[in-house]
């Protein structure tokens, strides 16, 4: 069979979304750091500029050989993150950057994708079975090990976007319980964090015992039900001692602000404030490109990096951000589509991770800015300020493109 032409295969729309998102994002890094006599936008033209060669260096590489080389690619991104601890550089508390120069590359970003090969290789295999609890367990450690590496830095909310992996694990046959623990457990932690103890494990006691009394194998499940009713009782009398000893203050503020539970608008609580204001300042249709009196005052820090939908909703307004959070829709439930029609396992699991990672960052990142979620430093995909992030997602999505693209010549 003849291999046909890869180019007159590509989807040209992911990349005009794609591109689309890019220089929005720029734009609005334009907008944010204009009043500030900041030289970000220049800076990260020169990033978008260089997404150019690197683009073609991802898609001109065989298919085969992301597949092939997944396992050194991943074993690299750990090396990458390990040499973090010797070799990085501190900024703002957080040790996550290679200093070149006065340019920084955070590894974190790129292991993304790299962790994502490797699972995306690992569950391609025929002999895989992921109900079998010891490839569950193998599994979990291939998300588990970037993430160990990284918390420590501390970079909680890079660690927080490889929980998407088990919702792809899950597409792929893990037991849904694996799901609904994580779920039950985040529900739990939230319940003791506003209510007493007390009474959430009376709810919790209420709720197995119907589940008991509702299950057809009720007799041989009571020593189950009592081991559950055990576990998650100790679980939730925990909850206080992992808030106030594992958690730092200002997570611990953060929080606090989110549940209520104390107002501190020049404090932990001022970003989220600010962030909210310009947001509802711009109204529907937006106060206008640079006319965002919030922006332009430089009344929400890091408004060009993690808090940059903010001009977008300042600026733009209400109609402006549906636009751009339609764009992001488009390109997930494109990739989803690819995804499917994918004729290996290998490049099926693959766009899904890459669905999730870019889904996950999204969903955080507005739900941070709007004040739904506490802030935890996730950038929005192409739009946020920094080479390491744009560079990170670029080669994520345009492996997955690489791999669409080729499978005409797959069999």
């Amino acid at each position: 069979m003849k291999n046909q032409s890869i180019t007159n295969n590509i989807d040209w729309i992911s990349i005009i979304i794609y591109t689309v998102l890019v220089l929005l994002g720029w734009l609005n890094i334009y907008s944010s750091s204009l009043s500030s006599m900041q030289d970000t936008y220049e800076k990260q033209l020169i990033f978008i500029l260089f997404t150019i060669p690197l683009i073609f260096i991802v898609v001109s590489v065989d298919g085969k050989f992301y597949e092939k080389y997944s396992s050194i690619i991943f074993i690299v991104a750990l090396l990458s993150l390990a040499g973090l601890f010797l070799f990085g550089k501190t900024i703002a508390g957080q040790r996550c950057w290679y200093a070149i120069g006065s340019f920084t590359i955070q590894p974190s970003e790129f292991a993304k994708a790299a962790t994502s090969l490797a699972l995306a290789k690992f569950l391609s295999d025929s002999q895989i079975n992921l109900k079998d609890p010891n490839r569950q367990i193998q599994a979990l450690a291939i998300i588990l090990l970037p993430v160990l590496l990284i918390l420590p830095q501390p970079d909680p909310g890079s660690a927080l976007i490889y929980s998407i992996f088990i919702i792809v694990l899950y597409r792929e046959g893990l037991p849904s319980w694996y799901v609904w623990t994580g779920f039950i457990t985040i529900l739990l932690f939230v319940l003791t964090l506003v209510i007493e103890p007390i009474y959430v494990v009376l709810t919790a006691l209420l709720v197995i015992v119907l589940v008991h009394y509702r299950s057809r194998l009720a007799d041989r499940n009571v020593i189950l039900s009592s081991i559950l009713f055990v576990l998650i009782t100790g679980f939730i009398f925990s909850v206080d001692y992992i808030f106030n000893n594992v958690f730092k203050q200002h997570h611990r503020d953060r929080f606090n602000i989110l549940l209520g539970k104390a107002i501190d608008l020049k404090d932990s609580g001022y970003n989220t404030n600010q962030s909210k204001i310009a947001i509802g300042s711009g109204g529907w249709l937006g106060k206008g490109f640079l006319e965002g009196t919030q922006t332009k005052g430089g009344f929400v820090p890091e408004q060009h990096t993690d808090y940059i939908f903010t001009t977008v909703g300042e600026e733009w307004g209400f109609a402006g951000s549906l636009v751009v959070i339609a764009l992001f829709a488009g390109l997930f439930l494109r990739i989803i589509y690819l995804a499917e029609r994918q004729k290996t396992k290998f490049s099926r699991v693959y766009g899904y991770c890459v669905a999730g990672i870019l889904f996950t960052h999204f969903f955080v990142n507005i739900a941070m800015v709007s004040g739904i979620f506490p802030t935890i430093g996730v950038p929005l995909p192409f739009f946020s300020y920094g080479g390491s992030g744009l560079w990170g997602f670029t080669i994520l999505l345009f492996i997955f493109i690489k791999m669409d693209a080729n499978k005409v010549n797959e069999w």
